[in-house]
Formats: structure tokens, sequence, C-alpha cells
């Protein structure tokens, strides 16, 4: 029976919005996520800070650091909601205690994230050259087909085409954060790439979604039903 209802939802989606643009708003608004996963991203960052700023021992600050994060955690645990953003803050608080106790250097700390930064940067810009762009896979997975079909959006010629206008703010996103971060860890900054991180975090990609908002509201592509389909179905 649940052959017989999805496909039902995924025409109804796609006739209520009338261009691509239209499409990919509904489907962003449910995939981000809310405040409260900013919050728990940022705060074992801001425990980190706090502590090395009031005591420059930066074991105290690795360890009270971890510890924000697993009481994050746990409180998700006790409540029964969703783990996805605060394990994400779990993992990337242990990876950069490792850093930062390997080395003995507060600033490596901040390595993992920027080294991340920076491998989303070639890849998201690798996947717009490929016409692969990453906020397709995004967009997809708000298709309520995405179980059975989740590459459907790559028949969409006009959905790929914004997708990778989209994208392009993303490589833009990770550039900045890059040209802030990079020059303050070669100097050591601790205290300057606490702040950097937190403010180059969920606000900024606050900025960057309002740009895509922009760029959505602005567009009226129209949409083209899988051309791709139909087109290898000609040459058959």
């Amino acid at each position: 029976m649940s052959r017989d209802v999805t496909p039902e939802v995924a025409p109804t989606e796609r006739a209520s919005a009338e261009t691509v643009e239209e499409l990919i708003r509904h489907r962003l608004s449910s995939a981000l996520g809310g405040w409260r996963g900013s919050i728990e991203t940022a705060l074992p960052t801001v425990a980190f800070i706090g502590v090395w700023s009031w005591r420059q021992d930066l074991r105290l600050a690795v360890w009270c650091a971890v510890g924000v994060a697993v009481v994050l955690a746990v409180a998700r645990l006790v409540q029964r909601s969703s783990l996805q953003h605060v394990l994400g803050a779990v993992f990337a608080t242990a990876l950069a205690a490792f850093f930062a106790m390997r080395s003995g250097r507060a600033e490596d700390a901040f390595l993992p994230g920027m080294l991340l930064s920076g491998g989303y940067l070639v890849g998201t810009l690798i996947s717009i050259l490929v016409r692969w762009p990453v906020v397709g896979f995004l967009v997809g997975a708000g298709d309520p087909r995405a179980a059975e079909d989740p590459f459907g959006w790559r028949r969409d010629a006009g959905m790929v085409r914004v997708c990778s206008r989209l994208s392009w703010v993303l490589v833009a996103l990770y550039a900045v954060r890059l040209s802030i971060q990079v020059p303050l860890y070669l100097v050591a900054q601790v205290e300057a790439l606490g702040v950097a991180k937190i403010v180059l975090g969920w606000p900024l990609w606050i900025g960057g979604v309002a740009v895509m908002g922009w760029l959505l509201v602005r567009g009226s592509t129209p949409q083209e039903p899988e051309p791709e389909t139909v087109r290898s179905s000609e040459q058959d």
C-alpha cells in the first residue's frame, strides 16, 4: 500500500509549486535545524574559551568543553529528543580536544574545524563543476520520494541550475570562514579564534540562508519534469 501512497504525495507537492525556486524553498524549510541545535553546537566552544581565558589551562579547558557536550547529550537522552545536532557537537568537541591535547597548543583545538571548512569548500566547488551541487542533495532529502529515488532532483535541469547557484553561496561562506580563521590561527589568537568560530558558525549560516532566500525569491525558473528520462527514451 505504501507504493500507492508515495507517488501521490510527490506530484501534489510539485503541482503546488509553480517554479523550481518555490519547490526548493518548501523543501529547505523542513531540512534546516532550529535554534537549539545551534546553541548546542556553540556551547562547548564557549566553555573552552571561557576557561582558557580565565585559567590559561589547556587540559581544564578541554575537559570543561567535553563535559558541556556530554551534559547536552544526556539532556537530549532524558527528553527523548533527537541527538542529531548534539552528537555533532560531541564529535567535534572530542576531535578538537584530541588535536589540542596532542600538540599542547590551545589554538589547535580550532584546526579540525578549519580543515573541515577547507574540505567542504573544495568538495562544494567540485560538486558544482560536475553538476552534482551539494544543495541538491539537501533539497532531494526533502522530497517525499527520496527513499525510492534519492537522485530524482537531477532529472530537472532547472533544479540543477538553481541548486548550483545556491551552492556558490556555500563556497563563499566557507571562504569567509577560512579567510578570517586561518590568519588568527597562524598568530595563535585563541580568544579571537573562539569568538570567530561562534560568529562564523550559526550567525554566518543564517546570513547564507538569507542570501539563498533572496536568490529563491528573485528567481522564477520553470520546472522541467524529468528531462533526462524523456531524452533517453527518444534516443532508444
